[in-house]
């Protein structure tokens, strides 16, 4: 007879443990706390800004809401008209892309005169006091530059250069150089530096040190910031033709200052149309560098 085998079963302690669950969570306490210091930050804030939203709802403000609604019906769709905004459309597009191109002309430049990793005297240690000068200056410039918004810069440059996309081309190339050159050279310092160390203590010059040692491995996050910021510039190209700086805005401002509701309603399609487009374009451009 073929004996059986029998399942071993597992031994059982004699003691048992409980796990004993908190009646509640033990950082209630904190972020309540947190949240009512937040408030308390905020609530001057917000009674500096006589923020009102209540006031909405009010009969008066939503008479005056469904009137100017029912303005904005239909939109206009006049060939001349259409013809007038593809062209206002156009021109915004090119204002974004030029101030785009001009801001990285100014902004790569700054980058890497301004990254500490490319400093040749750092390899001893302790930067030059003249290459840390030079640096702190050019980081200065930088400040300046974003400081500054396009608006305002648009504002003085239509009074030197006149009315037209020039201003806006300009305004958008003056506050995106400090943006650009800013996060361009946080991008350089904050990537594996061990490549670009190594040309520059072996007699590589710096542009070899960017080229071969800090672009590769910086190239993806530096491509994808610069289409964002292109996306960011074509909603600010629509905003300074509001100041006279030409493109898609102008016609908006001059189509509400004539109070014709259909041709705003068109006008805010399409812009919305640009957007879309730059999004897609850019969201296309990231996958293409993942």
């Amino acid at each position: 007879m073929i004996p059986t085998t029998q399942p071993v079963q597992p031994a059982v302690g004699k003691a048992s443990h409980r796990v004993r669950v908190a009646p509640r969570d033990p950082a209630a306490r904190l972020r309540w706390v947190g949240l009512a210091v937040a408030f308390a930050l905020l609530w001057p804030l917000l009674v500096t800004t006589e923020f009102a939203p209540w006031k909405m709802l009010e009969p008066r403000s939503l008479h005056a809401s469904a009137h100017f609604l029912a303005g904005l019906l239909p939109p206009a769709t006049e060939p001349g008209f259409l013809a007038r905004v593809a062209a206002g459309a156009w021109q915004t597009i090119a204002i974004a892309t030029c101030g785009t191109a001009l801001a990285l002309l100014l902004a790569v430049p700054l980058a890497l005169c301004a990254t500490a990793t490319l400093s040749i005297s750092r390899l001893a240690g302790r930067m030059a006091p003249l290459s840390f000068g030079v640096r702190q200056a050019l980081r200065g410039a930088m400040v300046a530059l974003r400081t500054v918004p396009e608006l305002v810069w648009a504002l003085l440059l239509v009074r030197v250069v006149g009315l037209g996309p020039t201003a806006g081309v300009l305004a958008i190339a003056l506050t995106y150089g400090g943006m650009l050159g800013k996060v361009y050279a946080e991008i350089l310092e904050s990537v594996d530096s061990h490549a670009a160390r190594t040309l520059l203590a072996n007699g590589g010059g710096r542009l070899q040190a960017f080229t071969h040692g800090l672009l590769p491995e910086a190239a993806p996050e530096l491509t994808s910031y610069t289409v964002y910021r292109w996306e960011c510039a074509i909603r600010s190209s629509v905003v300074l033709g509001f100041v006279g700086a030409g493109g898609l805005g102008q016609e908006l401002d001059n189509a509400l200052k004539m109070l014709a509701g259909g041709e705003v309603t068109t006008m805010l399609i399409v812009f919305v149309a640009l957007v879309a487009g730059a999004d897609w374009v850019s969201a296309g451009l990231r996958r293409v560098l993942q």
